[in-house]
């Protein structure tokens, strides 16, 4: 992780170790600086205050190791980052004004993908942030863990998720059954209305030439005779003059010619044809004179038919084509109208079906949560004893709220969610005779960052976040407590990355990776302020916390005892 600008750091590189890494160093150099820039880099709240006097803007960068398949990887590909060399490179700046800026795998990102990172990369418990304890929510998702409820959750969701759907469905069709009946008898109506008039695909182009020849049917009839008459004569009038006639004089004319110019028997044979041609075309002009009748019943008949279809498309489609497809997609809308009922008894059945299953199921959960809580309780509470509260008790209580129209359970009726019918909560009994209260407000700042070690140390085996962050864990802690918070976190550190901001050096001497912040004479952190110890170096820095005298041969021996009995402790395991 690179800081700059962050507080009294002007530029910083740390480097954490895979197990227990613990940052030491004076009072005021900085130490939770590194812990606010992990916060800041995992989607904490942006403050300018942050912002080292002086600078444009406070910067953290950090450099991910990640297994290929890890949440997190999947969720940065989500937002558009890539990986680098197989590791997730995360960025947040916040200018002096107090703008932030974060980036993920290369890419600009909203604030709150950094969030979604955290929620499976790192557990931040600080003075200030003890959210994982002081939310029923992730209370009851750490008794879910320690419970191995995951499979029981898991079918208990799936079941709720359905009840939710059927339960819309059911709420949709039941508010719009007046629409749906209004919708359905419509639907009938205009069915009917068609099926009545029963149209046929292609008639009214049909009905619309009949009528046409039917409303003229004189005219049509004079004018076939007339033509006819021009082409073959008036058979009354031996003066006429036809055109078959005039035909057949040009071809005799041409007749005493034949044989002598074949380009004039070709204009002749050129006539035969015109004349066999005018003989069909006036045969067929007196057979259609002779077919056209006015018939003003048919007529009447064919324009009644019209004005039946023009009905049709005038309310249901713009032509004939267009009220048959809407015929088909009304017939198809009514049957699904009519299935209605069938699935509201169907939807109502399953409902039912599915209120009983997560009654079953909520008890068995229930039982599940009881009992690893009384297990969890009594091994917190055994933890708390060594970590300097000897009085202090941690109960969990899990509780149903009643609810008229809940989730029957045995004999009540409760409310009920995506997570079961219990609301988890952690409570703290500091000392003998006080009440049981909410371990928010029972325990200081350094009890609940013990309180959440010991829950945290408890949950070891069961916990997915791979990092965890303690700052000042061991405040109002010392001598054989001190000893034992160490002895913890070096257990934590065996499953997990453990990152731990200390004064103690019972807590340090634990630590896989020791690393000193110091200030530089100008009052702040450069990047040679926050270095990473050798053996000789922590038996420096351990003189130091335990006697304040870096070159103290009584401190140095104490400070080797301490190594020791830390790393006989870590060897037993």
């Amino acid at each position: 992780m690179r800081i700059s600008g962050l507080g009294v750091i002007a530029e910083a590189v740390l480097e954490l170790h895979p197990g227990l890494t613990v940052v030491t160093g004076e009072t005021g150099a900085g130490k939770t600086m590194v812990v606010s820039g992990l916060s800041l880099l995992f989607g904490g709240r942006a403050d300018a205050g942050l912002v080292r006097t002086g600078a444009a803007r406070a910067a953290v960068e950090g450099r991910l190791c990640l297994a290929p398949d890890a949440p997190a990887v999947a969720r940065a590909v989500e937002a558009g980052g890539e990986l680098d060399d197989g590791a997730l490179l995360v960025s947040r700046t916040v200018s002096a004004e107090g703008r932030s800026r974060a980036h993920v795998g290369g890419r600009s990102v909203p604030v709150g993908v950094l969030g979604d990172l955290a929620e499976t990369l790192v557990a931040l418990h600080g003075q200030h942030d003890q959210q994982r304890l002081v939310r029923p929510a992730e209370q009851r998702a750490l008794l879910d863990r320690y419970a191995e409820a995951g499979p029981l959750l898991a079918e208990w969701e799936g079941a709720y998720a359905r009840l939710r759907d059927v339960t819309d469905q059911l709420a949709e069709i039941t508010a719009r059954r007046r629409e749906r009946a209004q919708e359905a008898d419509l639907l009938r109506l205009g069915l009917a209305e068609v099926a009545a008039v029963e149209p046929v695909p292609g008639e009214d182009l049909d009905l619309a030439t009949e009528v046409e020849r039917l409303a003229h049917a004189d005219t049509l009839r004079a004018a076939a005779a007339a033509a006819h008459e021009a082409l073959a004569g008036d058979p009354g009038s031996t003066d006429a003059v036809d055109a078959t006639g005039l035909v057949g004089a040009a071809r005799h004319a041409l007749a005493p010619a034949a044989g002598h110019d074949p380009a004039l028997d070709a204009l002749a044979a050129r006539l035969t044809e015109v004349s066999y041609l005018l003989a069909d075309v006036a045969a067929d002009l007196g057979s259609y004179a002779a077919s056209v009748d006015a018939d003003p019943e048919r007529l009447d008949r064919a324009q009644q038919r019209q004005a039946a279809l023009a009905t049709l498309t005038r309310k249901y489609a713009d032509d004939l084509p267009g009220v048959l497809a809407w015929a088909a997609g009304a017939a198809e809308r009514l049957a699904e109208l009519a299935g209605d009922e069938d699935a509201v008894d169907a939807l109502g059945a399953e409902r039912v079906e599915l209120l009983d299953r997560l009654g079953g199921l909520a008890g068995e959960l229930t039982a599940a949560r009881v009992a690893a809580g009384e297990r969890l309780a009594a091994a917190v509470t055994g933890e708390l004893a060594a970590l300097a509260m000897p009085d202090a008790v941690l109960s969990v209580e899990v509780t149903q709220e009643e609810a008229a129209d809940g989730l029957v359970v045995g004999e009540r009726r409760v409310a009920f969610g995506p997570t079961g019918t219990d609301t988890v909560e952690l409570l703290l009994t500091a000392h003998p005779g006080a009440p049981p209260r909410p371990v928010a407000r029972a325990a200081s700042g350094g009890e609940l960052s013990r309180v959440m070690l010991a829950v945290e140390v408890v949950l070891a085996g069961c916990d997915p976040v791979p990092t965890m962050v303690f700052d000042e864990v061991d405040a109002g802690v010392g001598g054989r407590a001190a000893v034992e918070v160490g002895r913890r976190l070096a257990m934590l550190a065996r499953d997990h990355q453990v990152v731990v901001v200390t004064h103690l050096p019972q807590v340090a001497a634990f630590a896989d990776r020791h690393v000193h912040v110091a200030k530089g004479s100008d009052g702040g952190v450069t990047a040679s302020g926050i270095t990473t110890l050798d053996d000789a170096g922590r038996l420096v820095e351990l003189s130091r916390m335990l006697a304040g005298l870096e070159d103290s041969d009584l401190a140095r021996g104490h400070a080797e005892e301490l190594l020791a009995v830390a790393a006989s402790a870590k060897e037993r395991g």
